[in-house]
């Protein structure tokens, strides 16, 4: 196969922004509502099982606030809690204190270099996507990525693969000639129920996952003075990632697509 796309997950792959951003602005949000709701690092992390942050709320009610299920606004309730905390996390971001993974900028300037199309697909807001773009990953140029998937615009969240098949769809090419870039189980199995090879590196909150499908994870996508760990896969003799090496993990990915991908 040749290799024509990337496709990046964000939250924890483009950056760690997990327990110091997003989890900051839900407890932001919660405390401006006058709830008494406080995600401390490790609830966040078991949450983070859930893709999606209105589905995430959710499911803490679910299981740890049980007299919300009554409310018959909880749903309202949750989406202006998610408005919220989208305004918090943006503010938050611009203060600056994020920096993008190691190897992210590189490797992102290196496809393009070398003529591969650049997209990203995840379950986040797209305002968070943008402040991300403009603020962490600035010393990129705007439109580096043709084709940002991100938020409600398809029903069903990672693990389910609709918004890799919504990207595919606009870049309109086939599964065959994309690989994604993953930081979660979640993503692995959104990515290869799509048909896609995967490759992860693992964040502070995954570290440890089942990663099974994935063709290679390391993990971080390492830099010339700072190597990778590579935990599953080959390595092909390199110690970074870079366009060759993503060639050479697409050309042994097999790429049918993983059964029985869940929705969510």
């Amino acid at each position: 196969m040749t290799l024509q796309a990337v496709i990046f997950d964000v939250d924890g792959t483009l950056a760690d922004t997990e327990r110091d951003g997003h989890r900051v602005a839900f407890n932001t949000a919660f405390r401006e509502a006058g709830l008494d709701w406080e995600w401390n690092v490790p609830l966040y992390g078991e949450l983070l099982a859930v893709t999606g942050g209105k589905e995430r709320m959710r499911a803490y009610v679910e299981k740890y606030r049980r007299d919300l299920l009554a409310r018959s606004d909880l749903g309202d309730m949750i989406a202006g809690l998610h408005r919220a905390k989208t305004k918090h996390y943006v503010a938050l971001m611009e203060q600056g204190g994020i920096p993008p993974r190691p190897g992210v900028v590189r490797l992102v300037q290196e496809l393009r270099a070398a003529g591969l199309r650049l997209a990203i697909a995840t379950t986040t807001t797209p305002e968070n996507v943008e402040v991300l773009l403009r603020t962490t990953l600035a010393a990129l140029p705007p439109g580096t990525f043709e084709v940002i998937g991100a938020g409600d615009i398809v029903p069903a969240k990672k693990p389910a693969p609709d918004i890799y098949r919504w990207v595919l769809e606009r870049l309109r090419l086939p599964a065959s000639k994309g690989i994604a870039i993953e930081d979660s189980r979640n993503g692995v199995r959104a990515a290869r129920g799509a048909g896609l090879p995967v490759v992860v590196t693992h964040s502070t909150y995954t570290e440890g996952e089942d990663f099974t499908g994935a063709t290679a994870v390391v993990n971080e996508l390492g830099e010339p003075d700072r190597p990778f760990t590579l935990l599953q896969g080959a390595a092909h003799g390199r110690q970074w990632v870079g366009p060759e090496l993503l060639r050479a993990w697409a050309s042994e990915a097999s790429v049918r697509p993983a059964a029985g991908a869940p929705g969510h």
